[in-house]
């Protein structure tokens, strides 16, 4: 599940408003001094939608089934080369978590195309490359980033290790030795604790969206199942590149089917992550994990609704209004301000296409304010229910998004990489401008339906991470409370 980058793959409005106030005034101010006509309050100033119109990319589909996007910029002698391949660790066996990543990683450091792993470092030295590999949760990622004059050998680089990784054998004890080392560290960060240890409240620990690699799962790893995990999921049909930068179109599209025009079809892995039981996923829950800090860190919430729900918009906007847009959100202003229990606190809503959402509150709270925090939690999530939010709250959060809409757009990277992103997941490219449209037509009345639909104080699952016996005590309000024992790791 990817995070909802701000409220809809990217578009972050907390501030921008504030930014616009900021530079009307700075105009104010220079007109006035220049002797030009002072401008009025900056405060009561009204604004019209940005309007703009992103260039096209051009979609060119290879004989092989991959997908090309297109994007000239001629403005620096740069090209940058991106992938995105259908595979992910939620193929991973469920003996041997960490596959997915492992695979990756080594994909990009243990040499490839006929090349060992100092040569391909030496020659992406040489004339300045970069290049990365990696797979994630649902889909795995390439990148190379260079001089336009120098593409031609960096696509060939890019190809080899993506087509025929070496997995030489030192660099897979060195990956496994790296992830060995990051596990025994991950209990260190109470912050990390709490968030893993709440996805496997919300999901199971062994559902594709929580699991987590151990020990004993890296050490089963071996250079076959490297190989064989490559050889069956990353295929040309399965793949995305996307191409911005310096290049003229005809000589891209002959590169790029000189290094991948003969690689072969291949059987694409189908993306399906499985929902959990309505059982499960309404069950409140209250569980604590008992580790020396300095404060409690906080976890509440419950499973949401996935990205093309038709309700996504209004609760995206709800829970911007809630806790979601920092400073103006209500839960900064109750907790935070007035009542000074927490100084980091906020909502989230976490959407994708292919598992169910998440939508928490957070917040790190001294140990006597752990029960205080969660009751105004409470309070707020039945005010959001009970109420309509108020029009200067719907305006505000409404004009934050539309005048961020345009930072979805503000490269042709990014442009490329969001048309990409919708068509992995099977949504229509004016998918975002849809959302858009939405947010501007939203009623008060629409938000508080959603809220009152997706906002449940009766299925919270409440995760907490602190230290002394008075926190399962602080909890005991909110239901029957569990300790969390973490698994020593080596």
């Amino acid at each position: 599940m990817r995070t909802v980058k701000g409220w809809a793959r990217g578009m972050t409005g907390c501030g921008v408003a504030g930014l616009l106030g900021v530079a009307t005034l700075l105009a104010s101010v220079i007109m006035a001094y220049a002797g030009g006509p002072a401008l009025g309050d900056p405060r009561t100033m009204t604004f019209k939608p940005v309007e703009f119109s992103p260039p096209e990319p051009e979609r060119v589909v290879l004989e092989n089934g991959m997908v090309v996007y297109l994007l000239e910029d001629h403005e620096l002698p740069l090209v940058s080369v991106t992938a995105t391949m259908r595979t992910g660790s939620w193929l991973d066996p469920i003996d041997k978590i960490g596959l997915a990543s492992m695979t990756g990683a080594v994909m990009r450091t243990g040499g490839g195309g006929g090349l060992s792993a100092e040569q391909v470092d030496a020659e992406l030295e040489q004339f300045a490359g970069d290049v990365s590999i990696g797979i994630g949760r649902q889909s795995g990622s390439a990148s190379l980033d260079v001089l336009s004059k120098d593409l031609n050998r960096g696509l060939e680089i890019l190809a080899g290790l993506l087509r025929k990784p070496s997995f030489e054998p030192a660099r897979v004890e060195l990956a496994k030795l790296q992830a060995i080392e990051g596990i025994r560290r991950r209990q260190d960060n109470p912050g990390s604790i709490v968030g893993r240890e709440f996805a496997k409240v919300l999901y199971g620990a062994d559902h594709p969206s929580a699991r987590e690699s151990s020990l004993d799962s890296i050490k089963r790893i071996t250079r076959d199942d490297l190989i064989q995990f490559h050889r069956a999921t990353i295929h040309p049909n399965g793949m995305f590149i996307g191409v911005t930068g310096d290049f003229k179109r005809d000589d891209m599209l002959a590169a790029l089917r000189r290094v991948f025009g003969d690689w072969q079809k291949g059987r694409v892995p189908d993306l399906r992550i499985p929902d959990v039981s309505e059982v499960e996923a309404t069950q409140p829950v209250v569980r604590f994990v008992n580790k020396d800090t300095s404060q409690t860190h906080l976890r509440v919430g419950h499973l949401s609704i996935k990205e093309q729900d038709p309700d996504y918009v209004a609760l995206a906007i709800a829970n911007d209004i809630l806790g979601g847009s920092s400073f103006r959100s209500r839960l900064f202003n109750d907790v935070r301000t007035k009542r000074g229990l927490a100084y980091s606190v906020g909502s989230r809503l976490n959407t994708g296409v292919h598992d169910q959402g998440v939508w928490l509150m957070r917040a790190e709270t001294k140990l006597t304010s752990t029960k205080e925090v969660v009751e105004r939690f409470v309070a707020n999530i039945e005010r959001m229910r009970a109420e309509p939010v108020t029009d200067s709250e719907l305006a505000e959060a409404k004009e934050a998004y539309v005048n961020s809409f345009v930072f979805s757009f503000a490269s042709p990277s990014t442009i490329v990489s969001r048309l990409i992103e919708l068509e992995y997941d099977g949504l229509p490219k004016d998918f975002l401008q849809q959302l858009r449209a939405r947010v501007v037509a939203l009623t008060k009345e629409e938000v508080q339906a959603a809220a009152k639909k997706h906002l449940r104080p009766d299925r919270l699952k409440i995760v907490a991470v602190g230290s002394g016996e008075a926190l399962p005590k602080a909890l005991g309000t909110f239901g029957d409370v569990k300790e969390i024992a973490l698994s020593p790791e080596g």
